[in-house]
């Protein structure tokens, strides 16, 4: 009975392995081909010549479509990181605050924080679009990265709310008592402390931001904001551009999550679990 038990729990894991790894292969496959030989029939599950001129293609301009994916990296960059700096610093004070303080309506303010992730994010997109109209901030850096922060601090502050609350209290008190201000103890003992659930909260709101396809649609119109996700899509339906470099393109916007996930994965799963442990 255990034996047939592993092995469907294997068989399990293999399909869900080959549903989740399977777009991912081919895509870095046809990347690797030649658009006569992606289009070959029968297909080649093994790229039969390799090839890295579509990823030059892309990096050395020699494309149409180069200028986009290049400028829409830098995009992405940009508006990512600049989400997770404010999400982490904000995050930090207000899981502090909730952990350690102690004030009226403590409790109501953050449960009510927190259920804002109980709304689907698509209920919000009307009411954000016309917010973000009226003050100029489509088409923005700055009305993308509010967004995002919106949508990532209720997360991140969960997150390090259950850090802080971990910690010893003593150290705190000790600090306290020498005469040290609430946010010196946070700067100089607490912060160093909870460096790894800081780093875990960074990371999170790096890959969620990172993933986001919907809201940059919507708020962003034209190149000068637009990430990589959204004109990897749009060009799709824009232009006809040869699969191997839509398929290339697809690779690069993936890399650097797929880097992260990897390199800090103990990081990221700490992070998720610190926030479902309380």
């Amino acid at each position: 009975m255990k034996r047939r038990t592993g092995a469907g729990r294997s068989i399990g894991v293999a399909l869900i392995l080959i549903w989740s790894l399977g777009p991912i292969y081919w895509a870095i496959k046809t990347s690797l081909q030649t658009e006569a030989d992606a289009r070959a029939k029968p297909a080649h599950y093994l790229p039969t010549n390799p090839t890295l001129q579509n990823y030059s293609a892309l990096l050395s301009g020699n494309s149409d479509i180069a200028p986009q994916v290049r400028r829409s990296a830098v995009n992405i960059v940009i508006e990512c990181g600049a989400a997770t700096i404010v999400t982490v610093l904000l995050a930090t004070l207000a899981g502090y605050a909730f952990a350690r303080m102690r004030f009226r309506g403590r409790n109501v303010l953050f449960y009510a924080v927190l259920a804002t992730m109980a709304f689907p994010a698509y209920t919000t997109l009307i009411p954000l679009y016309r917010i973000m109209s009226t003050f100029g901030l489509v088409n923005t850096y700055t009305g993308i990265v509010l967004v995002y922060v919106s949508g990532f601090v209720p997360l991140a502050t969960w997150i390090l709310h259950n850090y802080f609350a971990s910690l010893p209290v003593g150290i705190e008190e000790a600090g306290l008592v020498d005469g040290a201000r609430r946010l010196q103890v946070l700067w100089h003992l607490l912060l160093p402390l909870a460096r790894p659930g800081i780093i875990s909260t960074a990371l999170i709101t790096f890959l969620f931001a990172w993933g986001q396809f919907l809201f940059p649609l919507v708020l962003s119109s034209d190149l000068s904001t637009q990430p990589l996700t959204v004109v990897i899509a749009a060009l799709q339906g824009r232009h006809v551009v040869p699969s191997t470099l839509l398929n290339a393109a697809g690779v690069l916007a993936i890399i650097v999550p797929a880097a992260l996930a990897l390199a800090f994965n103990r990081y990221i799963v700490n992070g998720l679990l610190a926030g479902s442990t309380k």
